[in-house]
């Protein structure tokens, strides 16, 4: 299983080697970007599934409130000055109170749609079959960019009786297809941009310089100027030409490709056995060796009985038996020229991802491993 990971990080590392991307992919026009809206809502129509109204109180009063709202009393009427009006109980268990998120892409103009994702907040079992109530969805300046209703989509499911329960995915949260209807259009457009400045999405100083000179070679040809040059590592800033539109400017320098260039970076992840290394990976020459040692403890306790008509009494006695092998090892010269023979090298030793995560810790420890280490 080690191996096949480890030539599949190969295999993807060459080919990245020789892959050139396209610029809108690895980076982004700074204003255009989404916005997060939420919004609270009650989904009506479930089949008994909903929340429990006396253990979620924020249900009840939302439902009477809706109700209220709707000229629907659900107040007992006051029948003395000592006894005023008091909300009725209710107990239906077809209501849940949810969370409303979605992201505004920008750009989106008043009455188009776009997909909306419901989480429930209290003890509701599953959404299946519910129907978001008319949710108006905020911005963080308060104000109300989109509206959302509709019968929400669950992937998951969970039924079961007395004894046993049996469930797939999360019932409790799902999604509306096109379920928002934007009333609101995001300020901000690229007409009003004198410059345009793309931001990486990986900033680094060598991609920058690629960015940069690909687009100043493309315009040179193309506008006859050079229209682009670098702030920092992590934007470019693009004077465009008067007699062409920001669409199909950004439409042209987006589809320019680029090489982009990677750190020197190994991420380990301990918990779940992931070893991720980069192509440009070095490790000096170190000859390594890794030994497992297996202790066994056996715990085999002995009933003693006492002689025929003694005083004695019966006990138990404890009897443990430990046993320690430790399997032989190979000693594999690792050199890093290139992440091809550090594979190989690594595939000699035959190691599980504990020992190959334990290996590239002690290399670093050593010095011998030219590049960063990141532990999750």
């Amino acid at each position: 299983m080690i191996r096949f990971l480890l030539a599949l990080i190969l295999v993807v590392a060459a080919a990245g080697a020789q892959a050139a991307v396209r610029i809108k992919d690895i980076a982004d026009i700074k204003g255009l970007r989404e916005n997060q809206i939420v919004g609270y809502g009650l989904v009506i129509g479930l089949n008994g599934t909903g929340d429990t109204l006396r253990n979620a109180p924020f249900t009840e009063q939302s439902l009477q409130s809706m109700l209220e709202n709707m000229g629907i009393n659900v107040r007992n009427e006051a029948t003395s000055t000592n006894n005023p009006a008091r909300p009725t109980t209710l107990r239906t268990r077809n209501v849940a109170a949810v969370m409303v998120t979605a992201d505004l892409p920008p750009s989106m103009a008043p009455g188009e749609r776009m997909d909306v994702t419901v989480s429930s907040l209290g003890d509701a079992t599953s959404l299946l079959g519910g129907t978001l109530v008319m949710t108006s969805l905020r911005a963080a300046d308060g104000a109300v960019y989109a509206v959302a209703q509709g019968a929400v989509t669950v992937a998951g499911y969970s039924v079961g009786g007395q004894a046993q329960n049996v469930s797939q995915g999360t019932p409790t949260a799902g999604r509306i297809p096109n379920g928002a209807l934007v009333e609101r259009e995001v300020q901000g457009s690229l007409h009003e941009m004198e410059f345009l400045v793309l931001e990486l999405k990986n900033p680094d100083f060598v991609t920058a310089t690629r960015i940069l000179d690909a687009i100043n070679r493309y315009a040179g040809g193309r506008y006859r100027a050079q229209i682009a040059f670098e702030r920092d590592y992590r934007t470019i800033v693009l004077s465009k030409p008067r007699y062409i539109g920001p669409v199909r400017f950004l439409a042209e320098i987006g589809e320019l490709t680029v090489e982009p260039d990677t750190p020197a970076r190994v991420v380990i992840n301990e918990r779940t056995g992931t070893v991720v290394i980069g192509r440009d990976v070095r490790i000096s020459t170190v000859a390594v060796t890794h030994g497992n040692l297996t202790v066994r403890v056996t715990e085999m306790p002995v009933v003693s009985q006492p002689a025929p008509f003694s005083q004695g009494k019966t006990v138990v006695v404890p009897q443990t038996i430990v046993e320690a092998n430790e399997a032989g090892a190979q000693v594999a010269i690792l050199s890093g020229v290139d992440l091809q023979r550090l594979v190989r090298g690594l595939n000699q030793i035959g190691l599980k991802p504990s020992g190959i995560i334990a290996i590239l810790q002690a290399i670093k420890t050593a010095g011998a491993l030219q590049a960063d280490v990141i532990v999750q």
